[in-house]
This record gives structure tokens, sequence and C-alpha cells, in this order.
């Protein structure tokens, strides 16, 4: 069975930081380039980022950029999103995702809030 499993969300000060791990199961997990997304209530989910197959490539959305870090290491199947300078707008449900066989796979998603 296919599947990705976020963790590492919670509540920061703005600020701080935090680093989200996603650890893909069920596939090859080092054929695949991984994404980042988020989404906040009653917005459209958004790329935060996204690394190719052995780090090739990454992008990142104008807003994380210079805050934001994206990795992967495939010896645990986990990628990874560090957070660096959280800000109350970061405060959203965060997802890792890949197209896996065709068809895309979704994290069931981890909160992440930005408050004091």
């Amino acid at each position: 069975q296919v599947q990705l499993v976020e963790s590492g969300g919670g509540l920061v000060q703005p600020g701080g930081s935090l680093r989200l791990s996603c650890v893909g199961s069920g596939f090859t997990f080092s054929y695949y380039a991984m994404s980042w997304y988020r989404q906040v209530s009653g917005k459209e989910r958004e790329l935060v980022a996204h690394i190719g197959v052995r780090s090739s490539n990454t992008n990142y959305a104008d807003s994380v950029k210079g805050r934001f870090i994206i990795s992967r290491d495939d010896f645990k199947n986990t990628v990874y999103l560090q957070m660096d300078s959280l800000k109350p707008e970061d405060t959203a449900v965060y997802y890792c995702k890949s197209d896996v066989y065709g068809r895309e796979v979704w994290g069931q998603g981890i909160l992440v809030t930005v408050s004091s």
C-alpha cells in the first residue's frame, strides 16, 4: 500500500522554527520527486516546495523563499521541510505529495500554527 505520513507539526511562536517530516512506504521512494503543499481553511491548496529525484532540483513558493528548505534522505524514505523565521501567515495544514505509479498520493496532513 502506497502511503505518505507526515509528522513534526505543532504550535510555534512567530520567528520560530519547525521541521516537518514525511515518510513514504509501499513504493521505491528514491525514484520519485516529492512536494510539500499547504492549505488554509477556505482557500486552495498551494505548492510550498518541491524536490526532484536525487535532490536534482528544488523549487519554492515566493512566500517561503529564503525561510524554508526542502530536503530528502532516500535511505530513510523521508522528505523534510525545514521552516525558519515562521510567520502567522504560515499557519496551515501541510501535506506531502508525490505522483506514484501515475497517480497523486497525499499524506493525511499536519497542522502548523504560528501564534504568540
